[in-house]
């Protein structure tokens, strides 16, 4: 099941579990997005709470542990665990951080950046097409917020995540709020970044609020969505049209209703915007 492209949804966190069970809400997600591992259990209250929210929600999985760009082979068994949780509440997709976040099977609880050179990518290449089969779904990936780069990088990131989802067959998952976080920290244009990216690929977007010490932007999830990225989410529905898109909070949560609010604000923006793009010139 695909969710429409004009749709919005929230991060489900644990803050916001009975609010959301609400049946009188004003203003309500559309559709909401999990963090796999946080279900990736044999019972209890976890999943209790998320087979009563899918009753009245679509749900996308997305993962932080797949580590698709680590030196160590694929976790078999956390694939098939990934898997059964899929069987249990048929998402609309599956995604995961294009990085790696461990090797010699230690989990750094990190979402590290990949060298952006042609090794990568032929490295990348079968361990995508392994999820893809394992899952028997196709992988969306996420393009992660970085704060250095490598000498061995040969290309951009927005050039090399085009040319992976292109020979991959992936989806994209677009986290506008990553891509503005990682220009300010690197100095590249943001729009064209946006740009390169194949908008046929990308299947759902982020947008989150980011700490901003000047000199360093750290992708935090504990702030409001700031002006900067709203204008570059406007852009991005301007170049490729509506896709999904949700807001991720993870810390300083706020009580449901402000976060609706925000939601709401993405969904005035998104009709202006898409509203003005069909005025002829």
């Amino acid at each position: 099941m695909l969710l429409p492209a004009n749709s919005f949804g929230l991060g489900l966190r644990v803050e916001h579990y009975a609010a959301l069970a609400e049946t009188d809400l004003v203003s309500k997600p559309d559709w909401l997005e999990i963090i796999s591992e946080n279900f990736m259990v044999p019972g209890g209250k976890p999943l209790w709470h998320l087979d009563r929210l899918r009753r009245d929600y679509p749900v996308v999985m997305h993962g932080v542990s797949m580590s698709i760009g680590s030196a160590d082979p694929l976790d078999l068994g956390y694939l098939r665990e990934l898997r059964a949780l899929a069987d249990r509440i048929e998402p609309a997709w599956i995604s995961d951080h294009l990085c790696w976040t461990g090797v010699d099977h230690r989990n750094l609880h990190d979402l590290l950046p990949l060298a952006l050179n042609r090794a990568t990518l032929e490295h990348l290449l079968p361990r995508i097409a392994q999820v893809q089969e394992l899952l028997g779904r196709r992988l969306v990936l996420e393009n992660v917020s970085s704060y250095l780069q490598f000498e061995a990088d040969a290309q951009g990131e927005a050039q090399f995540i085009a040319e992976l989802a292109r020979r991959s067959g992936c989806g994209l998952l677009l986290d506008v709020n990553n891509v503005y976080v990682s220009s300010r920290n690197h100095g590249f244009d943001a729009q064209a970044y946006i740009d390169t990216i194949p908008a046929e690929s990308v299947v759902q977007i982020h947008l989150a609020g980011h700490e901003d010490q000047g000199g360093l932007v750290i992708d935090t999830h504990d702030h409001p969505i700031c002006n900067a990225v709203w204008q570059l989410y406007a852009y991005t529905l301007r170049r490729m049209g509506p896709r999904p898109s949700m807001i991720e909070r993870d810390d300083h949560m706020p009580p449901l209703p402000e976060l609706l609010a925000e939601l709401d604000q993405a969904r005035a923006l998104a009709a202006a915007t898409l509203a003005q793009a069909l005025v002829p010139a």
